[in-house]
């Protein structure tokens, strides 16, 4: 099992929207199946291009692959990210809260849009 600190880090990196996490963890309730982004879209009532930049996200996280160019399916890269995807799917579930403040903190996110407005003295 992961440490608690090195799934904060992975919902962080990982996940630039809620919306990822979402997708993420419905696609982690049937691995075994693939989907098509017309059944994604349908199933989490997002529009396409939630689905196209999230399914993007997961592939280059190595959560998820796509089979065709519209049909995804999870399939983590290694033993070590499936266990990381269901910590952070299981810390979704019981402080949800707390993981979208890590999603919206995380690396490149409100911060770092609020730090671009900082007035500087040199």
């Amino acid at each position: 099992m992961p440490a608690r600190r090195d799934v904060s880090g992975f919902i962080r990196s990982t996940f630039r929207s809620v919306w990822a996490l979402e997708l993420l963890c419905f696609l982690r309730k049937a691995p075994e199946r693939s989907w098509d982004r017309a059944e994604l879209v349908a199933a989490l009532r997002a529009s396409d291009l939630v689905i196209e930049q999230s399914l993007a996200a997961l592939t280059a996280a190595g959560l998820v692959v796509m089979l065709t160019e519209d049909q995804a399916k999870y399939q983590p890269a290694s033993a070590a990210l499936d266990a990381l995807a269901r910590e952070a799917e299981a810390q979704y579930a019981s402080s949800p809260d707390k993981v979208r403040r890590l999603i919206v903190t995380g690396d490149g996110g409100l911060s770092a849009f609020a730090d671009a407005f900082r007035v500087r003295r040199d």
